[in-house]
């Protein structure tokens, strides 16, 4: 478990370097008071550890800049090894824009996963009007009560490397543009040979499926074979899949291969957790495979990682605890 008597800390993302488990999560200072501020508030934490059990703390690992496209918070991303350094892809929120909807994707570099330093001061990649809701396609109020009611999203970006070798792919948390609230979420899909330069692209699976968003991706291979694992929460569900949800937040879709495409029809929680939220899967050194997440004590406030949950696939293709 990992839970800091100071700061809130929530979405997570990791990477695997030889034994260690490198954690990323994001980090707020209970400081002040009210956890709705912790999102315009987000820096990235770092902490590792061998058994996803134990960790070791090593502070504050990415902040915002201090002027541009992420100067307000840095949220959820994903970090991978290009073969030379590694890369860490991130979400980020600006003060010039629409609060917290007003959502860029942004690249950053590091020789030793702590020290990182930004490849640009423009965003990597901007949502595509063609294929995505945008602001500007459907606006939304900028302050006030009724924030829900804007319409742009693109976060969480999760970063692959192309399986037969042809580049590099990021799946992004997305809304389909002729779709209605809370039916709209879709995986959207870039493309580019560098990691430098993006093509976005279609989505990688078709709204309609009951969900509003499909957030902190998981795409990768659990005992041999794909599965895809995102985060919805019930207020982003349509109200059948409320029903279905019965609370759960996070779910997994047997997959064709690491970049799908999904057919999100088929979705199923993973009750074994029901408030388990924006969850890693780390596969281990001996090859089992376990998933730990956020969870929110709504006593206090206090928003930690739970410890690791041994999970494989059952015959269909879904995540399940390891021997059920």
């Amino acid at each position: 478990m990992l839970r800091l008597e100071d700061r809130w800390i929530w979405d997570a993302w990791t990477v695997t370097d030889g034994d260690d488990v490198h954690l990323f999560y994001l980090q707020a200072p209970r400081s002040l008071g009210d956890p709705g501020l912790r999102h315009v508030n987000a820096t990235i934490g770092h902490a590792v550890s061998t058994d996803c059990v134990e960790w070791q703390v090593l502070g504050e690992t990415f902040r915002p800049s201090l002027a541009g496209f992420d100067d307000l918070a840095v949220w959820t991303g994903s970090t991978i090894w290009d073969g030379e350094r590694w890369r860490m892809f991130y979400t980020a929120i600006s003060t010039a824009g629409h609060h917290i909807y007003d959502q860029r994707i942004g690249s950053a570099v590091s020789d030793d996963l702590h020290h990182w330093t930004r490849v640009s001061s423009e965003p990597a990649l901007r949502v595509d009007p063609a294929h995505y809701k945008t602001l500007s396609s459907h606006p939304g109020p900028t302050e006030g009560p009724d924030l829900e009611g804007s319409s742009e999203t693109w976060r969480d970006p999760l970063v692959l490397r192309d399986p037969d070798g042809d580049g590099w792919h990021l799946l992004v948390t997305a809304r389909a543009r002729e779709a209605a609230r809370n039916d709209d979420g879709v995986i959207a899909h870039a493309w580019s040979a560098d990691l430098e330069t993006w093509e976005v692209r279609e989505p990688r699976c078709s709204p309609g499926a009951g969900f509003g968003q499909l957030e902190v991706l998981r795409s990768q291979v659990v005992d041999g074979r794909p599965v895809l694992v995102f985060t919805c929460h019930p207020d982003e569900m349509t109200p059948e899949r409320q029903q279905d949800a019965q609370g759960c937040c996070t779910w997994s879709v047997p997959s064709p291969g690491l970049l799908g495409p999904w057919d999100l029809s088929l979705a199923r929680p993973f009750r074994a957790d029901p408030t388990l939220f924006a969850a890693p899967l780390v596969t281990r050194p001996d090859g089992s495979t376990v998933i730990f997440g956020f969870h929110h004590d709504g006593a206090d406030g206090a928003l930690w990682i739970g410890d690791p949950i041994s999970v494989t696939l059952d015959a269909e293709g879904y995540l399940v605890p390891t021997g059920a």
